[in-house]
């Protein structure tokens, strides 16, 4: 098999491991995008392959290797399989129950049928969506270095009003890196060297000058796991709004995702805030969550913490809307948390000490 570049074919390997340490064998020595890269559903790899913006030479498929299983911690957090699919993690009685919005968020990304295919780990490596890095025909720094970016001064309805650079101004697309952000996942990654964890805060990267880099995970490291700390005390008070163009199967303009701690006595003792579709990476400032520790609900709060976390954006011609978007955004989907999470079934949730 192989990926078409021009009128030749590039061609690939392909393998399917049946152990992990075969996987990272297999992965051992690779360098860059375009060298060995691990494969599962395939929803974005494909594409990419496709349109030829990457061309990998050789393939790792991990898809049956036991990296799909979602268990709780004995702390009472969770683990999610790398392989696991968008659908069944979305799905899952315990992420509905204790993690309503990390569910909201999965179930609001692409539609049912790539959720039925989208693993875990290959959300998180999503590419930009870019018009410009999808173009071959145009100028783009995060495809071919030195290059340009053609939005800057071009069509800028989706791209980002924070953490951009001179070099790129793309967004990442991701629903559940938004939610994930939120709830202070830490993703856990292997190669023949060892194992370590990654803050997903740290997972992701800004531009800067090296815009073609996307992650902080090594070529030749395989993401194993992605775990949630004990987050109960969210689950009656959060919310995933995305605002697209369209109801479904859209890419977010902007998204929020956002919960609260409430107190019996009505005030605030934890906040957590994550913005998607505005930047590189999952925006969050834990500065502006702090704004709303001891307060109470309302529009004072509220806007105090939009205003941290929106601040320093920056406008990329059309998309100016999109820092007003935000901010009304981020205001409703605090007061939406604040009346009560709403489950896929449309109930609210009951208060987390009546969980059982």
């Amino acid at each position: 098999m192989g990926a078409r570049h021009g009128a030749r074919m590039i061609p690939a390997t392909y393998q399917r491991p049946d152990a992990i340490a075969h996987a990272l064998q297999a992965l051992a020595g690779a360098t860059g995008s375009n060298a060995t890269r691990p494969i599962a559903g395939g929803t974005n790899l494909l594409d990419l392959m496709k349109l030829q913006l990457m061309t990998p030479t050789a393939l790792v498929d991990v898809s049956r290797l036991p990296l799909d299983a979602i268990e709780v911690r004995e702390d009472g957090g969770l683990r999610l399989g790398a392989t696991a699919r968008n659908a069944d993690t979305a799905w899952h009685p315990r992420v509905e129950r204790d993690y309503p919005l990390l569910s909201a968020a999965m179930l609001a990304a692409a539609s049912p049928q790539i959720r039925n295919m989208a693993t875990n780990g290959g959300n998180l490596m999503q590419r930009t969506r870019c018009t410009y890095f999808y173009d071959r025909a145009t100028p783009c720094n995060k495809r071919e270095p030195g290059s340009g970016c053609s939005a800057i001064g071009g069509l800028t309805r989706h791209h980002a009003i924070l953490g951009a650079s001179e070099h790129c101004i793309a967004t990442h697309p991701s629903d559940m890196c938004v939610a994930l952000a939120a709830l202070d996942a830490v993703v856990h990654v292997a190669s023949v060297r060892g194992e370590r964890a990654i803050p997903l805060a740290d997972f992701h990267r800004l531009p800067g000058d090296a815009p073609e880099v996307d992650t902080t995970l090594a070529a030749d490291e395989l993401i194993l796991r992605i775990e949630l700390p004990p987050a109960t005390h969210f689950a009656a008070h959060s919310a995933y709004l995305k605002v697209r163009e369209r109801l479904s199967y859209a890419f977010a303009l902007v998204s929020v995702a956002a919960a609260l701690d409430i107190g019996p006595d009505g005030v605030i003792r934890a906040a957590r805030l994550a913005l998607g579709s505005v930047a590189h990476k999952p925006w969050r400032r834990p500065a502006a969550e702090a704004l709303l520790v001891g307060a109470r609900p309302g529009a004072v709060a509220f806007e105090a913490a939009a205003d941290a976390l929106l601040q320093g954006a920056v406008p990329q011609g059309e998309n100016a809307f999109k820092i007003p978007l935000a901010r009304r955004t981020l205001i409703r989907a605090l007061e939406v948390a604040t009346q009560g999470t709403v489950d896929n079934q449309g109930s609210t949730r009951p208060h987390p000490e009546t969980l059982a």
